[in-house]
Order: structure tokens, then C-alpha cells, then sequence
């Protein structure tokens, strides 16, 4: 496909350049806020080559373009002279774009996604590391070999810890970048919170620490068998929290600051008073957020871990379908940094293996040789980077029963992983190249994990195969068939 036409074709289907006010994109959807829905061509945009499908969700006109997504991005934004952000002046190089309108909800799903959506990449690049680091040194440990003090090893498992240990940096610049606020101005604050001498004075318990005179907040807790004291290395909220007040603390600057000292005053003045203001106030409303959410969260858990399992692999595809499973993101991160482990994205495994199996059983099922390779192509993306868009957009959803299938096999499959006690180490996309970062706790939950996986996979992909579903016509021009594939079965 050209990903130029394609972009210049959807552009005039949904109402020109006039009528977005934002757009972005994730790993598989191009997303448009849009002034007017009523404006837009929903059937041509379909039919636009490239296009496995159009969702509206979050208050926004999502397009699900697969890989082929970033490409049509960076087409679409010089032809509507858009900036990532929203629409700019053809003269003045200024945005000119609306505030992204909708629903509270969708407004805050959405800033959680443009929040945690960059980072990504980086996760799921440590996630593999890590997951072959500990399958090397069980592969070594049964030769009798330890490579733990290797130099290689310990690169490379730093290497896999620096997107968590540097978390506040990240995600403050990502953050600032969702709220419109100065983003090296918050990577500044996440970095003071990871700096080893202002780590060193928050640990220490022992003595005392004020800044302008105000008491900076120390304190130790249990959770489970550890006691621990607060670390803002590898946290998640503090910052979030942090950023959001530097947007009020900017925005109230810049409208009684001069603009010609605004250079250099505001971003000072700003950090002169978050800094405070993080370390005695928010950063310990952070961490105490972060510790209830994971009480609460390994609560249910220990109440019923195989129900836990079983509604979050059952609902995870449908959490993707509107694109919610991103705002489940932050519990996740924060039980690694708060325990070094995390089951939420070994359930969602469940639900990424359920979903290409569904998928292989339309592509084993149909008669349809485009539709044959759409579904190859999301099995290998489902099942091994854990994309699972493809499949649930390009044929499971699309027939309805395979996506019913795969929900049941990834409740399934999930509630197999919570029985079995099943963590991970690291938070990383859940497919083939990732798997083993659920053996860093023992061989049986790995087992439980690995059985878990593969009921999913198996199960979805037969289920699909056996009940069946409205086939396309095999070849083009050819009628529909009158009857579902299940009843020709």
C-alpha cells in the first residue's frame, strides 16, 4: 500500500483538516479527535486500503491501520499540517488546535494513554531482555555454571532496569508532553527524585530532613513479609501527581510574568516550588496511592486468585477494544516498583495467546484467501510481540464468535496462571519472545504460565474452528454463501 494516498484518503473522508482538533497514534490505531463525527465518511474510511477497521471510542475516531500505522501517521500530518498535537498555522507555525472535548472518562483514558502508550516500546525492550537473561542462567544453572556476576549479565540486566529505575524521568517527560506543561522541566523533577544523594537522605530514617524549613516525609512500612521505606526510584504515581501541579503552577506564572522574563523565570520559580512541595506533600501522597492500589489489588487477588485470573484473561480483549486496558497500565508498573513482581500482564498473556488462536482458527476455518492472511499475519502478531489488534479487529471481532471463543479460552487460560501463583519479574508485552520472564519465581508457576498459555492458544483456536462463523466470499465477485460456516461444518 501507499501509505500517502491511504492517508490522504482518510483525511477527506473524515471531514479535511478543519474538522480534527488532535490526533495520535499507538501501535496499531491512528486516533482522531474530531470536531464534527457527523462529517465523516465512516464506509469510505473502511474501505481505504490499509484499513482492518474503524472504532469510536474514548472520544475518539480510532482507525486500526496493524503495523502499517506509523507510516500513515507521518503521511497524514504534513498533508493536514498537524504537529502530533493538533492543527498548526499554515504562517505562524502556532497550534490553533481545540482542547481534545468528549467525556471526562474518555478525556482521562486518553491523557492516560498519551501518558503511558511512549514508553512502551522501551518496556517491552527490557521485558525481552530480561526473559532471556533468566532463561540463560536457568539454562546455565544446570550446567552448574553461574553467569549472575558475569559483566555481560550484569549490562544487560541493567540495561533491562533503566526504563524502571529512571521511571520518574520517563514518565515525567511523557506526562508533561499529555498536559501541555514543560516537559524537560518535569524530566528535571523526576531526575531530582532519582538522584542518589536525595534517594540516600529520603531513606534514611534516622535523621531528620527539611527543605525551607518544611520536613521533607520519611517513613517505613510492612507490606507482606518486607518492610520498606520510601523510594521514588521506580515509581509511578509521585510524579504523575507532580506533573499535574506543575501545569497549574506554569499556567498561573505565565499569565502574571512578564513574557520577556518568562525564559527564565517560571521554569525557576516552578522548580523552587514543586520541589518542596513533591518531597513533603506529593511524592508521599504518591506513594501512599501506590501502596493502597496494591493492597487492594493482591486483596482480591488472595481472595480468589483463580477468579482474579480468570476475569482479567476473559476481559482484556474487550478492554482493548475501546482501548481501556491502557488505563490498567499504572498498576501494573507500580506492583513492580513497589514488589519487583506483577501477574496483571501474565493474565492479559492469556488473552493476547486466546486471540491468536481465534484468529489461526479463521485462518484454518475460511475460504477466503485475503482473509487467510490477514489472520496469519495477527497469530504471529498476537502470539509473539502480544499485539493483539490485528486479530480482534481483522477477523475475530469482525464474526463476533471467534471473539466470544477467545474471551472464554483466555478466562480459561488465565484462571490456570492464578491458580498456579504465576508472576513476572518485569512488565512486558505477554508473547513467545517474552515468556520467559515468567520463570524468574520457580519452575511450577512457569509450568502453570507456559499450561496457561497453551489452553488458551489451543482451546480459542479450536472452539473458533468447531462453532464457527459467517465466512466471506471465497473469491471476489462470488455471493456470500447462505449459510455460516459453522452449519456447512
Amino acid at each position: 500500500m501507499d501509505p500517502a494516498k491511504s492517508a490522504a484518503e482518510i483525511l477527506e473522508a473524515v471531514g479535511g483538516k478543519e474538522n480534527i482538533s488532535d490526533v495520535s497514534h499507538c501501535f496499531t490505531r491512528l486516533r482522531l479527535v474530531l470536531k464534527d463525527e457527523g462529517k465523516v465518511d465512516q464506509k469510505r474510511v473502511e474501505q481505504t486500503e490499509g484499513v482492518i477497521q474503524v472504532v469510536k471510542a474514548q472520544g475518539q475516531f480510532q482507525v486500526v491501520l496493524g503495523a502499517k500505522v506509523e507510516k500513515v501517521y507521518d503521511a497524514l500530518l504534513p498533508m493536514a499540517g498537524i504537529e502530533g498535537t493538533g492543527l498548526v498555522d499554515a504562517e505562524t507555525g502556532k497550534p490553533v488546535a481545540d482542547e481534545p472535548k468528549g467525556k471526562l472518562g474518555d478525556r482521562i483514558l486518553q491523557t492516560v494513554a498519551k501518558m503511558f502508550t511512549p514508553l512502551i516500546p522501551a518496556i517491552a525492550a527490557a521485558g525481552l531482555i530480561k526473559g532471556l537473561l533468566t532463561a540463560a542462567k536457568l539454562i546455565f544453572a544446570r550446567q552448574g555454571i553461574d553467569i549472575a556476576t558475569s559483566d555481560t549479565y550484569v549490562l544487560l540486566y541493567a540495561a533491562s532496569q533503566i526504563i524502571f529505575y529512571f521511571m520518574p524521568v520517563f514518565l515525567g517527560y511523557t506526562a508533561a508532553k499529555a498536559l501541555k506543561c514543560n516537559e524537560i522541566i518535569a524530566m528535571v523533577l523526576g531526575g531530582f527524585l532519582c538522584y542518589p544523594q536525595v534517594d540516600a537522605l529520603i531513606q534514611d530514617t534516622s535523621t531528620a530532613t527539611a527543605i525551607f524549613g518544611l520536613p521533607v516525609v520519611k517513613a517505613a512500612w510492612t507490606i507482606g513479609e518486607s518492610t520498606k521505606v520510601f523510594n521514588y526510584t521506580e515509581s509511578v504515581i509521585p510524579i504523575l501527581l507532580a506533573v499535574l501541579v506543575l501545569m497549574y503552577v506554569e499556567r498561573f506564572l505565565e499569565k502574571y510574568v512578564p513574557e520577556i522574563l518568562q525564559i527564565i523565570v517560571v521554569p525557576g520559580v516552578s522548580l523552587i516550588v514543586m520541589l518542596p512541595l513533591t518531597l513533603c506533600l506529593l511524592g508521599p501522597v504518591g506513594i501512599v496511592i501506590g501502596n493502597v492500589i496494591q493492597v487492594v489489588y493482591y486483596a482480591l487477588m488472595n481472595f480468589n486468585a483463580l477468579l482474579g485470573g480468570a476475569v482479567v484473561g476473559g476481559l482484556w480483549g474487550v478492554l482493548v477494544i475501546f482501548g481501556a486496558h491502557r488505563a490498567l497500565l499504572p498498576v501494573g508498573l507500580n506492583d513492580v516498583a513497589v514488589s519487583g513482581r506483577q501477574n496483571l500482564l501474565a493474565f492479559a498473556g492469556a488473552a493476547n495467546f486466546a486471540q491468536g488462536g481465534a484468529a489461526l482458527g479463521v485462518m484454518l476455518k475460511t475460504k477466503n484467501e485475503q482473509l487467510k492472511g490477514v489472520s496469519a499475519s495477527a497469530v504471529i502478531s498476537a502470539v509473539l510481540v502480544g499485539i493483539t489488534e490485528p486479530a480482534i479487529y481483522g477477523c475475530n471481532l469482525r464474526f463476533k464468535r471467534p471473539m466470544v471463543c477467545a474471551i472464554v479460552a483466555g478466562a480459561i487460560g488465565g484462571a490456570i496462571m492464578g491458580a498456579g501463583g504465576v508472576y513476572g519479574d518485569a512488565f512486558a508485552n505477554n508473547g513467545v519472545l517474552t515468556i520467559f520472564t515468567y520463570a524468574a519465581f520457580g519452575m511450577t508457576p512457569f509450568v502453570f504460565y507456559l499450561v496457561g498459555c497453551l489452553v488458551a492458544f489451543v482451546g480459542a483456536c479450536v472452539a473458533t474452528y468447531v462453532v464457527g462463523f459467517e465466512d466471506l466470499p471465497a473469491t471476489v465477485g462470488e455471493k456470500a454463501p447462505a449459510a455460516s460456516v459453522a452449519a456447512q461444518a
